[in-house]
C-alpha cells in the first residue's frame, strides 16, 4: 500500500508500506475519505497537534472507510462495514483519565497524529475506535464524524439551553457545524460572524438567522440590530486568532458563556478585560477533542440531522496531500477531503458528491 508520510518542516513523501499482520483486536480499514483538519495545517507549519508529532508519520485523523479484515477477537465490526474512526486513544491510568477527564490524558495517542493515520490506502486501528456508519451515508460525510464529535463536546461545554441566543465566530467547517448543533440543542437564534462572503452564503443556506461581516460592521451593534438582544447568551469562537477572541468578548451579553473552541498557535495571547468578566459575569472555557461524544456524532450522521454537503467543497487524491493542505488554508474552501480513490482534484458543486469523479477504485 501507499502512504503519504509527513517528514517534518512542511515536507511529505509518498512511500510504500507493507500491510502488517493484524493483532487480535485490530481492524484493517480501507480508507475512502480523510478530511484535512486545521490541526493538520498546524502540524504542517511545525506546531503540535492534540499530541506531540514525531515524524516520519502518516497524518490524517478525520478518516472513514470500509472494513477490509478483522483480527480474531474483533466483534464490534465485520468485513465490508462502513466505519468512522475515533482517532483519540487514552491511557486510562493518568490522573485526568481517572478523574473522568480523559480528553486531558497525559499520555494521549492519536491515529493520524502520533501513529499512522488516514492519508494512506489503508489504516490499522483498534476495534474500539471503529464506529459503524449507515452505508447509505456518503463516505465523505462519515469522515466528518471526528470534527463533529469535537463540536459536540464544545456544545456540551457551552451549556446551550432551549431559547438561548447564540453567536458563532468563524464560518469554516467547524463553525458551520456549530451553528447547526446550536439549533439542535435548542437555540432560539443563531448568528454567524464571518468575513468570507462565500462562507456567509453557505451559512444562510444551512439556516443561520443572520451572517455578519465583522470587517464591514460592528459585530456587537449589528448583532443587537438583527436579534433585538443586547449581547449573546452563548458565544463560540472557532477561528483561533486574537481578533476573533476580541469579537467574542464584545458580542457576549451579561452572564454569557464564551467557548474558545479553536486551536490557536502556541504563542497566541489575548489581553483580558477583567472588568468585563466581573461586571458581565462571563464564563470562559476551552474545549479539547471529543471525549465520549463520537457515538453521538455518528448517530447524528446516521439520522441525517446535519447539512454536510455544502461544507465539503474540495476533494483531492491522497498523493496530492500538500496541494490539499494549501487549499484548506485558502479562502476558496470550507472543508477539503482526500481519498485514494481519486485521480484528480475536484471542486465540488453545492450538494454534489465526489463519487461521480472517481475514475478508479480498485483495491490496492
Amino acid at each position: 500500500m501507499k502512504g503519504t508520510y509527513f517528514l517534518g518542516n512542511g515536507n511529505f513523501e509518498i512511500r510504500e508500506k507493507a500491510l502488517s499482520s493484524l493483532g487480535p483486536d485490530e481492524v484493517l480499514v480501507r480508507v475512502a475519505a480523510c478530511g484535512v483538519c486545521g490541526t493538520d495545517v498546524h502540524i504542517y507549519h511545525g506546531d503540535k497537534g492534540s499530541a506531540e508529532v514525531h515524524p516520519p508519520v502518516i497524518l490524517g485523523h478525520e478518516l472513514a472507510g470500509i472494513v477490509e479484515r478483522v483480527g480474531e477477537n474483533v466483534d464490534l465490526v465485520a468485513a465490508e462495514d462502513h466505519v468512522a474512526i475515533d482517532p483519540n486513544i487514552y491511557c486510562g491510568k493518568c490522573r485526568p483519565c481517572r478523574q473522568g477527564k480523559k480528553q486531558l490524558c497525559e499520555n494521549l495517542s492519536a491515529i493520524g497524529v502520533t501513529r499512522d493515520g488516514g492519508f494512506a490506502d489503508y489504516c490499522v486501528v483498534p476495534q474500539t475506535q471503529c464506529f459503524k456508519v449507515d452505508q447509505e451515508i456518503p463516505i465523505e460525510h462519515a469522515a466528518m464524524a471526528e470534527p463533529l464529535a469535537c463540536c459536540i463536546h464544545g456544545i456540551d461545554r457551552a451549556g446551550i439551553r432551549p431559547g438561548s441566543a447564540v453567536c458563532v465566530i468563524g464560518g469554516g467547517a467547524i463553525g458551520l457545524m456549530m451553528v447547526q448543533l446550536a439549533r439542535i440543542a435548542g437555540a432560539s437564534s443563531v448568528v454567524l460572524s464571518e468575513p468570507n462572503a462565500f462562507r456567509r452564503k453557505v451559512a444562510l443556506e444551512i439556516g443561520v438567522d443572520a451572517a455578519i461581516d465583522p470587517l464591514e460592521e460592528d459585530l456587537a451593534a449589528r448583532y443587537e440590530e438583527v436579534t433585538g438582544i443586547h449581547g449573546a447568551d452563548v458565544v463560540i469562537e472557532c477561528v483561533g486568532n486574537t481578533k476573533a477572541v476580541e469579537q467574542a468578548f464584545a458580542v457576549a451579553g451579561k452572564g454569557a458563556e464564551i467557548v474558545l473552541f479553536s486551536v490557536p498557535k502556541p504563542d497566541t495571547f489575548h489581553p483580558l478585560s477583567l472588568d468585563d468578566v466581573y461586571h458581565k459575569e462571563l464564563s470562559v472555557t476551552g474545549s479539547m477533542i471529543d471525549p465520549d461524544t463520537f457515538e453521538r456524532a455518528v448517530s447524528l450522521l446516521n439520522e441525517r440531522r446535519l447539512k454536510l454537503a455544502p461544507i465539503i467543497t474540495h476533494a483531492y487524491p491522497t498523493d496530492r496531500l500538500e496541494d490539499a493542505i494549501r487549499m484548506q488554508m485558502s479562502d476558496e474552501s470550507i472543508k477539503v477531503v482526500v481519498s485514494p480513490d481519486l485521480t484528480e482534484p475536484v471542486a465540488l458543486q453545492p450538494g454534489e458528491s465526489w463519487k461521480s469523479y472517481i475514475f478508479h477504485a480498485e483495491i490496492r
